[in-house]
């Protein structure tokens, strides 16, 4: 497995935003959904309709287990957004896949995933290896950035130390500066 990178500058996410808004509504809901939550490609793959909605309305959380734990993934407001605008355009069941494969009863494949956030990237004209992953490192890159702390990066990501986060999410020491909290009461 090659490495990739997170997408560092916010105006290449708006513009891959914009390009897959445009594409597919499905599509667009896997990118933001990634860079909002930091899930493994493998956890949105699986997820149902009846995992985000709730008698029509976006869940405020996801419940994710992971190794016999449970952990609960905010969904904040433009994953909800995202969420609303893919499912006003069909009918969904319950047990639906949220990204499911427009021939069969079953999810994307990673496979797909993949070309779908490569053809974003290339897009917006990003040159850095891109993969399912630079979704996860993207929402870790601009959490620290903005102030989220490094131990609770760690415990999503569940690594072992503060420095495999770190190299991770493409901090590397010589650019490790303050992140900006900014608690804007």
């Amino acid at each position: 497995m090659e490495f990739v990178e997170p997408i560092r500058q916010v105006e290449k996410i708006r513009l891959m935003k914009r390009y897959l808004r445009k594409r597919s509504k499905r599509d667009f809901l896997l990118f933001v959904l990634g860079i909002n939550t930091g899930l493994r490609i493998s956890q949105m793959l699986e997820l149902q309709y009846s995992d985000v909605i709730n008698e029509n309305v976006p869940r405020d959380y996801l419940i994710i287990i992971n190794k016999s734990q449970k952990e609960n993934i905010h969904l904040n407001h433009k994953v909800k957004q995202a969420i609303l605008s893919y499912i006003r355009q069909g009918k969904f069941k319950q047990d639906d896949y949220l990204f499911q494969s427009s021939n069969k009863k079953a999810p994307i494949t990673r496979q797909q995933a993949y070309r779908i956030i490569n053809q974003a990237a290339i897009e917006a004209g990003i040159s850095d290896k891109i993969g399912t992953h630079t979704l996860r490192k993207t929402f870790g890159y601009h959490g620290y950035k903005q102030g989220v702390a490094i131990s609770l990066l760690q415990r999503r990501f569940n690594h072992e130390t503060r420095g495999a986060t770190l190299r991770y999410i493409g901090i590397n020491d010589e650019k490790i500066e303050p992140p900006h909290i900014d608690v804007n009461l």
